[in-house]
């Protein structure tokens, strides 16, 4: 009796200790704990690779990303829910956008076939949807004054004008237009707008711009140009309506393409206008008039894209579903380099992969969340938040009436001006502004885990960044989904070649990872789904 009574109490004294032992609040602590600085540099150092060419949306190493990341998740066990377009499923939710550009655009002369921004390249952006045969007349400079006129002895009525750029000056450098050493106002943009408003009222159809630049000078700015004009081909979710022809197309050629147009040597061209140089009398009309054939039509190109989703279910209220999103597109290569995006929003997307895999380690180990985690990385973001955008309006693969919240992760690798030299801090925004209590459990999160500031700076509907319209959780919360958005503000670095691996702080990053982990732990397994409550601006 005395014995069982002995062992009744130890047995008792042990069920409690072990009991303890695996409390939620030690369960959390234990998996977060898994999160590892090391993961999470290995799986950026590949994200952030020059490799991907800075994950342009639609590029080559976006869906070298993608590949990378779905690959993760299979890994990891995560169920496919997107459609594979052959019956099954996938990890990638693929979609179209539309990009505004030039789809087919040249010059024909004779027979041979110029290339846009090669050959020559357009002010601004110049519509010429059909194909149309025109006669080119070279018009000197354009110009038309009481000391000098290029249209004495020319009609352009119908035509296109070749044009030299700027105003005529003799050997010593004084313009004949104001005899003097100064320049008139036949210069730069002014001038050619005065230029084609002369041209267009004497009947005008079209211009070309004689550059002074030799053949690699003229390539180097067409290449230039077309890093510029590529910033107006915005991406959208849907086709817009076909632009209509420009009034007054107006491009720049080279001396080289302007003897072609003219039917002329380059030789011949230049003493016409070397002759205008020593003489300061137009040569207007001295070339032989021909007739070229031209399009550059605009208009949009699908680009296929995708979002990559991996699902972790749930046990007992697997039907409410967390959101744990990051975008992994970034602005690819500009002006010739590569920007890696590590901590835009590489940092983001790796956190992902690393929450996917503590998440699935506590499921493998029987501690799985009560709540569905649907982990997505998304594209389009440097586009206009348009994965997101497609998920939220288009196909919520899980209905967004079982969605709980989005926890959203961009930028957590760096410390802007406003906290350096000090790391242990995060910007929070919009974890109030529709739940109370999504956002006591981040408060609380913080407070049982890495104890950072949270600054709610940029959670203040004054602030002028209003950068809680400038992530994907937005597309989340425009549907009464709460949400928390990660983020450490922006570092010199931002959308410059500078955004480097190099120059991420593994050990800051880590624990926000961590408190991200807490939080989604505290939401995947309280009672009560989090109530929408609230309707902050």
């Amino acid at each position: 009796m005395k014995k069982s009574f002995i062992a009744l109490i130890f047995f008792s004294s042990y069920s409690f200790v072990n009991a303890q032992s695996s409390t939620p609040d030690e369960k959390v602590k234990q998996y977060a704990a898994t999160i590892s600085a090391d993961n999470l540099r290995k799986d950026l150092t590949y994200i952030a690779s020059d490799e991907l060419e800075g994950r342009d949306t639609g590029s080559e190493g976006q869906r070298k990303a993608a590949d990378y990341i779905a690959k993760r998740f299979a890994d990891l066990g995560l169920t496919p829910l997107a459609s594979d377009g052959k019956g099954g499923k996938g990890y990638f939710q693929y979609f179209n956008l539309y990009q505004k550009g030039w789809k087919d655009a040249y010059i024909m002369i004779g027979n041979k076939k110029k290339e846009f921004f090669k050959d020559y390249y357009p002010n601004g952006l110049t519509s010429i949807p059909q194909e149309e045969s025109i006669k080119v007349v070279f018009a000197g400079y354009g110009i038309e004054s009481d000391t000098y006129n290029d249209y004495k002895n020319i009609d352009v009525k119908g035509k296109a004008v070749v044009i030299l750029d700027g105003e005529p000056k003799n050997a010593s450098g004084k313009y004949y237009i104001t005899k003097e050493g100064e320049k008139s106002d036949w210069e730069e943009k002014a001038g050619l707008q005065k230029k084609t408003n002369i041209a267009l009222n004497k009947g005008a159809k079209m211009f070309f711009v004689v550059t002074d630049s030799d053949e690699t000078q003229f390539k180097s700015l067409a290449a230039e140009r077309k890093a510029v004009l590529s910033r107006f081909n915005r991406m959208s979710l849907a086709e817009s309506k076909p632009e209509q022809a420009s009034s007054n197309p107006t491009f720049y050629i080279s001396k080289a393409m302007a003897a072609e147009m003219l039917a002329t040597k380059p030789a011949k061209f230049d003493k016409l206008v070397n002759k205008i140089t020593e003489t300061g009398e137009t040569t207007a009309g001295k070339a032989k008039e021909s007739k070229i054939s031209i399009k550059a039509e605009r208009g949009e190109v699908p680009v296929q894209t995708q979002n990559v989703l991996g699902f972790l279910e749930g046990t007992d209220k697997k039907d409410e579903v967390i959101l744990i999103t990051a975008h992994y597109d970034h602005v690819g290569i500009q002006g010739g380099q590569i920007h890696n995006g590590a901590d835009d929003d590489g940092s983001g997307t790796c956190a992902v992969l690393e929450l996917a895999r503590a998440f699935a380690q506590a499921k493998k180990e029987g501690n799985g969340p009560r709540r569905s985690i649907l982990f997505m990385t998304v594209t389009g973001e440097e586009k206009g938040l348009l994965g997101s955008q497609y998920y939220a309006d288009k196909d919520p693969i899980i209905p967004l009436a079982n969605t709980v919240c989005d926890l959203n992760i961009d930028m957590i690798g760096r410390i802007d001006k406003e906290h350096a030299p000090r790391e242990d801090y995060v910007y929070l925004i919009g974890s109030d502004k529709l739940s109370s209590e999504l956002h006591q459990i981040s408060e609380e999160a913080n407070n049982n885990s890495i104890k950072f500031q949270l600054d709610y700076t940029y959670n203040d509907p004054k602030d002028p960044n209003r950068f809680y319209y400038r992530s994907d959780h937005y597309n989340f919360a425009k549907h009464k989904i709460p949400v928390v958005f990660y983020f450490t503000g922006v570092h010199a670095d931002y959308h410059r070649p500078g955004d480097d691996v190099e120059k991420i702080l593994f050990p800051k990053y880590q624990q926000i990872t961590q408190l991200v982990f807490h939080t989604a732990w505290g939401v995947a397994n309280r009672e009560e789904r989090i109530k929408v409550d609230s309707n902050k601006p």
